[in-house]
């Protein structure tokens, strides 16, 4: 009997080890933001078109569904009815796509392939594009004005606190970055 007992307490502690696995407590941690289907150079351009046409800013956050404090932000954003409309007033936010492994499988390609004259590989031309804010890790925040110029790139590390993020330094970032305040 304490053999049948102690071998269904194993096996629902290792259904329970397994679930944990899969499934986080976190709830930014099952919702995917980023779109890893469409080219982010075209995504920047709508944005910019679209912030151009209302008057806005874009803000680009450059990272992915890989990156846990990418959609730590994503969620921590949205969660806040102040921040939200902070936002939604001032600029075209997007989720732009990057992914560091596939950048430096690119990069390597080309460099083997010597046979074919060397291009620009997509990541490279969409680091390029934003001023290669990948050197501030992810997620990286980078404003653009209404022409699609780089106006200033945000290292997310400033805005954390924590195991998120601090409430008061993403909205002096996102107020110090609007149109208004750069009149």
């Amino acid at each position: 009997m304490k053999k049948k007992i102690m071998m269904m307490l194993f096996a629902l502690v290792f259904t329970l080890m397994a679930n944990a696995q899969t499934t986080s407590l976190r709830p930014e941690a099952n919702k995917k933001v980023y779109d890893e289907t469409i080219d982010p150079i075209e995504q920047i351009d709508q944005a910019v078109s679209k912030a151009k046409a209302e008057g806005k800013h874009v803000v680009c956050q450059v990272g992915g569904n890989w990156c846990p404090w990418c959609l730590r932000f994503a969620y921590f954003i949205t969660s806040d009815t102040t921040i939200n409309q902070l936002i939604a007033d001032n600029f075209v936010y997007i989720h732009v796509n990057y992914d560091p492994r596939k950048s430096r499988m690119e990069a390597q390609s080309a460099i083997s392939d010597s046979a074919s004259p060397i291009k620009r590989q997509p990541s490279a031309l969409l680091m390029e594009r934003l001023n290669h804010p990948a050197r501030f890790g992810f997620p990286v925040f980078v404003v653009l004005n209404g022409e699609g110029k780089v106006i200033h790139i945000q290292d997310s590390s400033f805005l954390e606190e924590g195991e998120s993020y601090n409430k008061e330094k993403v909205i002096r970032f996102f107020k110090n970055w609007t149109p208004r305040a750069l009149e």
